[in-house]
């Protein structure tokens, strides 16, 4: 029955090693069964995941399903590559043990999953963070995402709040209807009015015809008030009344027009401060803040940062069909040392920039942003420093500090270790 299907099917033992690959998996991969069979499963797909994160291997060790995983087959001896989504189930005896892994994957088309074709349907997994403080908003989220509660979504700029609000609609029971945003910084106060609740026709001079606003749009669904600490005094009040009665005049009607809409609100500002300065109204903030999620910034997660690029590599190497599997350790420890001060946002250009300019399968430190590179470059040094220092005064104790010797040691000059140790101001007490 596997032999029929389109998924590429095959089964590992506890080793690795393939034991069963269909028709399917052929196609995909470019290699025959007769290839394939007890072969150790990474020679095989070579794809971008095998070095750090094994989906088979995973499954039989956590004995848990991964699912929804994406990432790039070499084909052809590096001719050609393909971009695969794939799953892989841990197998169990009859004694209950594990005894082995199933992996499915398909093909997809280069770019065929890039942000704008994912962004209509959102799971939590796009959201990517395993960190206690990520688990903390899946925890709430997951209760009240289903409900028509308004949630007030606070966190610093590139911290994912969009994202966020996307996944609420989209495991909400109006996922099937509009999300609507409103980015309350980026209209002008004047338009702002007639973009969020419309107008009628002879509201203004040039208003011929009727236009609904964005709640209107959003009827039945979501709307998203990104950024509504911008939104000016004189439509907080407006707002406030669709927030309690469900119910607005559009500019220029004389009658209200009722909506059925869930309220989500963002701001990268303590909502509570500007009501402090009375830049925000305060009854209006209570209404917003039914439930509230701090969205954190990277630095305040920094764990989730080598997941991360992880699963922002794969799925460049998805879109652009390449093969970037590895980071230098340079490359590494720049990355995983710099504050991103603008959250994933940034983290996301800077790989981006770095996949444009790696043309094998290793993104080196040259492959990163200059300004980065120098600022981190720079930051790190003193660490570096302190780590030669350290081994120097271990390899010079294991000889009792006869340089002749520890130069030896080191394939060095016993001149050239003397200036070593003179520049970091190592000397024995």
């Amino acid at each position: 029955m596997l032999e029929a299907v389109s998924l590429g099917v095959l089964t590992v033992d506890p080793s690795g090693v393939i034991t069963y690959f269909n028709r399917a998996a052929e196609q995909i991969t470019g290699v025959s069964r007769d290839q394939a069979l007890g072969r150790a499963c990474a020679e095989v797909l070579k794809s971008t995941l095998c070095d750090e994160y094994c989906p088979v291997r995973r499954a039989m060790d956590s004995g848990e399903d991964q699912l929804g995983l994406e990432a790039v087959f070499i084909r052809q001896e590096g001719r050609s590559v393909v971009p695969v989504r794939l799953c892989a189930s841990p197998l169990h005896d009859a004694a209950g043990q594990v005894c082995g892994a199933v992996e499915t994957f398909q093909g997809l088309h280069l770019g065929s999953h890039s942000e704008e074709d994912r962004k209509d349907m959102r799971t939590w997994e796009d959201f990517i963070g395993d960190s206690p403080q990520v688990a903390r908003i899946f925890d709430t989220l997951k209760v009240v995402a289903p409900s028509k509660v308004t949630l007030l979504l606070e966190g610093s700029t590139g911290t994912g709040k969009d994202l966020l609000a996307q996944i609420i609609h989209s495991n909400s029971p109006r996922a099937d209807k509009p999300l609507i945003k409103v980015n309350c910084a980026a209209l002008p106060e004047n338009l702002l009015e007639s973009e969020m609740f419309g107008y009628s026709r002879g509201a203004f001079t040039g208003a011929d015809r009727d236009k609904p606003g964005r709640f209107q749009l959003a009827d039945g669904g979501t709307i998203f008030l990104d950024e509504i600490s911008e939104l000016p005094l004189s439509l907080q009040a407006k707002l406030l009344r669709v927030l309690e009665d469900q119910e607005f005049f559009p500019l220029g009607a004389r009658q209200t027009t009722r909506v059925d809409v869930r309220i989500l609100a963002a701001c990268n500002k303590p909502l509570d401060r500007q009501v402090e300065r009375g830049l925000f109204r305060e009854d209006l903030y209570y209404r917003l803040n039914v439930i509230k999620i701090n969205v954190p910034g990277l630095r305040e997660r920094r764990e989730d940062i080598p997941l991360l690029i992880r699963r922002l590599i794969q799925r460049k190497n998805v879109e652009n069909g390449t093969y970037i599997c590895r980071f230098s350790p340079e490359a590494l420890d720049i990355l995983l040392n710099y504050d991103y001060p603008g959250n994933v946002r940034e983290l996301q250009n800077i790989l981006e920039h770095a996949c444009l300019l790696c043309r094998g399968d290793v993104i080196r430190a040259h492959h990163l942003p200059h300004d980065l590179l120098g600022g981190a470059l720079a930051s790190a040094k003193p660490m570096v420093e302190q780590q030669e220092k350290d081994k120097l005064v271990e390899l010079l104790a294991r000889h009792d500090w006869n340089q002749t010797a520890a130069a030896r040691e080191l394939g060095v000059d016993r001149t050239t270790l003397w200036r070593r140790l003179k520049r970091l101001g190592v000397s024995r007490t």
